[in-house]
Parts: C-alpha cells; sequence; structure tokens
C-alpha cells in the first residue's frame, strides 16, 4: 500500500476548509482515510493551518510522501521533514 498525505476538501462553494489526512494513493481525494493529522482554513492563512506533529512524523518516518500542497503547509508549520531537522521556505532538495 502506497501511503500519501495530502488534503480533503470541505466546506461549501467558495468557502473551502482542508482535512490533512493520510490515505492510500489509490483513492479518491475525499475517499476513505487512514488518519486525520490536521486542518488548513485557507481563509485564515497562517493561523488556520493545524498540524499533529507527532503524528506527521511518525508517517514521514514510515515512509508517506507528503503532496506538495501538504508540504508547503508542514513548512509553514515546522513539522520536520528531513533528517529530524525542519525544513525552511526556501530550502529545495537538491537534483541528483
Amino acid at each position: 500500500m502506497s501511503v500519501v498525505i495530502r488534503l480533503s476538501r470541505g466546506g461549501t462553494k467558495k468557502a473551502a476548509h482542508y482535512q490533512i489526512v493520510v490515505a492510500d494513493s489509490r483513492r479518491a481525494r475525499d475517499g476513505r482515510l487512514v488518519e486525520q493529522i490536521g486542518t488548513y482554513n485557507p481563509i485564515r492563512d497562517e493561523e488556520g493551518v493545524r498540524v499533529n506533529v507527532e503524528r506527521a512524523c511518525h508517517w514521514l518516518a514510515r515512509g508517506a510522501k507528503p503532496s506538495q500542497a501538504v508540504r508547503s503547509l508542514f513548512r509553514k508549520a515546522g513539522v520536520p521533514l528531513a533528517g529530524g531537522q525542519p525544513v525552511a521556505s526556501g530550502d529545495v532538495p537538491a537534483a541528483e
């Protein structure tokens, strides 16, 4: 099972909010999920990001791949992405 960390949309038209979820990559965007690890409300901007850092690190250590949007939110929330160190917003992994 390939596990990803991605956003699941909720809310009404033009008033979206998102859940940060761990899900099987073969499932639909809003389909069955393994675990909810946070929320994101784009209307509240920086204050709208809430992440359970302990569970996020747990899933990242187990090989879950975050989507680009989730990776950006993790940087804002200070979730360590590489080697246990928080990744700054300007850091980009070097191409090998």
